[in-house]
């Protein structure tokens, strides 16, 4: 799991079981980053509030979060990603 700053909008990407993500990367909850949490099951756990959001939908898990996160296109091309914001 990385965070990342593309075009002023910070980026959470994560690497499942071979497969790069990428969601918006502050929980929407408080603005929080979440590349400061960490991964359980393929959900990221916002160490704020301990929202729980999934990384291949965005789904948001646990309150006190309720907006699901936002999936961003990813695009891998020789050792590049590409992720549409």
């Amino acid at each position: 799991m990385a965070g990342v700053e593309l075009e002023g909008v910070k980026v959470l990407l994560s690497n499942l079981e071979g497969e790069v993500h990428a969601v918006s990367g502050v929980c929407t909850h408080e603005d929080y980053d979440l590349s400061e949490g960490f991964i359980l099951d393929g959900v990221v756990v916002c160490t704020l509030h301990l929202s729980q959001f999934d990384l291949k939908t965005g789904e948001v898990y646990n309150p006190p979060a309720t907006v699901p996160l936002r999936v961003l296109n990813v695009k891998i091309q020789e050792d590049a990603i590409f992720v549409e914001v």
